[in-house]
C-alpha cells in the first residue's frame, strides 16, 4: 500500500468520526437550547461526510452492491468474532461496566447486522433484490429489525417506541 493510499485511508476515518462526533454535538446543543450552533455541527458534519466519500471513491473502495456486501459481511463478523469480545474481556478485567455493556450490545447487533447482510447478498446473488419492507432501528442499542418495531428490544429492553423507521 502507497503512503498516499494510508493518508487516504486515516483521512476516511477522521472524517467519518468528526461527522458523528459534530452529530453528537448537534444534538447536544439542541437540548441546551442552542439551535444555531446545533445547526452549524450539523453543517459541518455534512461536509465531513462530503469529505470522508471523497476519499473512500478516490481509494476505488466502493465496488458493486455483490462486493460491497461481502465486505459488509466481513467486516460485521469480525467484529462480533474478534473485536467486541476482546474489548468486552478488557472491560471486564478493568471493571468499567457502562464500556463492557455498551460493546456486549453492539456485539449482538452486529450478529444482525451480517445476517441481514447475508440475506441480502443471498437475493443478490439470486438476481433480486431483498423483498421490500420496513427496518427499524433501536435508537438506544442500534438493534435492527425487519418489517415493525418490536415491542421489546430483545438486545437493551426499550419499548417500540424506541424505534425508528429508516427511509
Amino acid at each position: 500500500m502507497t503512503k498516499t493510499e494510508e493518508n487516504l485511508k486515516a483521512a476516511f476515518a477522521g472524517e467519518s468520526q468528526a461527522n458523528r462526533r459534530y452529530l453528537a454535538f448537534a444534538k447536544k446543543a439542541d437540548e441546551d437550547g442552542f439551535k444555531q450552533a446545533a445547526k452549524l455541527f450539523r453543517a459541518a458534519a455534512e461536509a465531513e461526510t462530503v469529505h470522508a466519500l471523497n476519499h473512500l471513491r478516490t481509494l476505488n473502495a466502493v465496488r458493486s452492491t455483490e462486493e460491497n456486501l461481502k465486505e459488509a459481511i466481513n467486516g460485521e463478523t469480525h467484529e462480533f468474532t474478534e473485536m467486541y469480545p476482546q474489548m468486552i474481556r478488557e472491560a471486564e478485567e478493568e471493571g468499567n461496566s457502562a464500556a463492557k455493556l455498551n460493546f456486549s450490545s453492539a456485539n449482538n447487533v452486529e450478529k444482525i447486522h451480517a445476517s441481514l447482510y447475508e440475506k441480502a447478498l443471498s437475493s443478490i446473488q439470486s438476481g433480486s433484490d431483498m423483498e421490500s419492507g420496513d427496518i427499524h432501528v433501536c435508537q438506544v442499542c442500534g438493534n435492527t429489525v425487519e418489517g415493525n418495531a418490536l415491542d421489546k428490544c430483545p438486545i437493551c429492553g426499550v419499548g417500540s417506541e424506541m424505534f425508528s423507521k429508516v427511509e
